[in-house]
């Protein structure tokens, strides 16, 4: 009996496929892309979560499976895609595992659900009870996510599979092959292609944590409940304080206010839909999710799984070292990082 894993080949899924053969687990991993680097003794898979039979075919002979595949953009020139591919992959995930008789299902959610828009700016607190609506989604991809979600959770009440749900925040860390948006952001600071910043709060964890909670919750996680693997409340302005100590690279001191960086990003991605068909550089759905200050209470999920991430300067500090080892970005000669042991 093996481990599948779609969306096996990205930030998280590739941690979590490695994660697994290093405690001598069978691993299958079916994405739409070759892995950028390969781990010895996975089965790779192309194909898409979208073609039912090939979801079957991958599901075959499986106990578990992790269901990490997704469109995880904030931007699509197609915004069926949100649907299509999160919400109808989703499904085909959950109805190939019932018939291969799969003994768990862990599906990977998102915390932007849980952020609820149209209530003001005020502070909201999240926690694994935490609802929103439809009309609350800051945007077609989190209406998507929702809506799979929802998928998930009925697997569960309707037809008895054991599912679990894990919303990560937004992942940091080494192993970004294919540049996330959160990578991109700090790329983007880094290589000083941002003069200003959005006053914003982000609750940032390491991608590699974010994979032993998708294995804990496999292991101990109550079926149809929650778990959000969050790890570290901040601000924008003390992550590029800490950025700026690692890395010796000045950081943007200038402030956008929030209404001028809506306004800018309603234009970038009227522009984007429109005319250039390629992605904003600020999507809408980004800068509302940011114009909320959020804190993540995931005390239930840290007691019930015995999840301890690390500390965030480690995750900064290995993300450095993998960024210039990659050649994404030069450090000043007296500033080179040192990975975490």
């Amino acid at each position: 009996m093996t481990n599948l894993v779609t969306g096996g080949a990205g930030f998280i899924g590739s941690h979590l496929v490695r994660l697994l053969r290093e405690r001598g687990e069978s691993v299958r991993v079916l994405d739409l892309r070759e892995p950028a680097a390969g781990v010895a003794g996975v089965e790779y898979q192309q194909g898409s979560i979208i073609d039912a039979a090939v979801v079957r075919a991958a599901t075959r002979d499986c106990r578990r499976v992790f269901h990490l595949a997704a469109h995880a953009g904030l931007w699509a020139s197609d915004k069926h895609e949100f649907v299509s591919i999160n919400v109808g992959g989703t499904r085909n995930v959950l109805e190939a595992a019932r018939e291969a008789e799969v003994e768990t299902v862990v599906h990977t959610s998102t915390e932007s659900i849980l952020i609820a828009m149209g209530r003001g700016r005020s502070p909201q607190r999240v926690d694994e009870r935490t609802t929103c609506s439809e009309a609350e989604m800051a945007g077609p991809y989190c209406v998507g996510k929702l809506l799979a979600e929802r998928e998930a959770r009925a697997a569960f009440e309707h037809y008895g599979q054991r599912v679990i749900i894990c919303n990560p925040t937004v992942p940091v860390g080494p192993g970004d092959h294919w540049l996330t948006p959160p990578s991109r952001m700090l790329l983007g600071f880094l290589n000083r292609r941002y003069p200003a910043y959005m006053p914003t709060t982000l609750n940032l964890v390491d991608a590699r944590d974010v994979a032993l909670g998708h294995l804990l919750a496999a292991e101990k996680g109550e079926p149809g409940g929650r778990y959000i693997l969050g790890a570290h409340d901040i601000q924008l302005a003390d992550l590029l304080q800490q950025l700026q100590r690692l890395s010796g690279i000045p950081m943007p001191r200038r402030i956008v206010p929030y209404r001028l960086a809506w306004l800018v990003a309603l234009v970038s991605e009227w522009l984007a839909d429109h005319v250039t068909r390629r992605p904003p550089s600020a999507p809408l759905a980004g800068v509302r999710l940011g114009g909320i200050p959020v804190q993540f209470d995931n005390r239930r999920t840290r007691d019930a799984l015995g999840w301890r991430p690390r500390p965030l300067v480690e995750s900064l500090r290995d993300a450095l070292a993998d960024y210039t080892d990659r050649g994404l970005f030069v450090l000043p000669s007296r500033q080179q990082p040192k990975r975490a042991r």
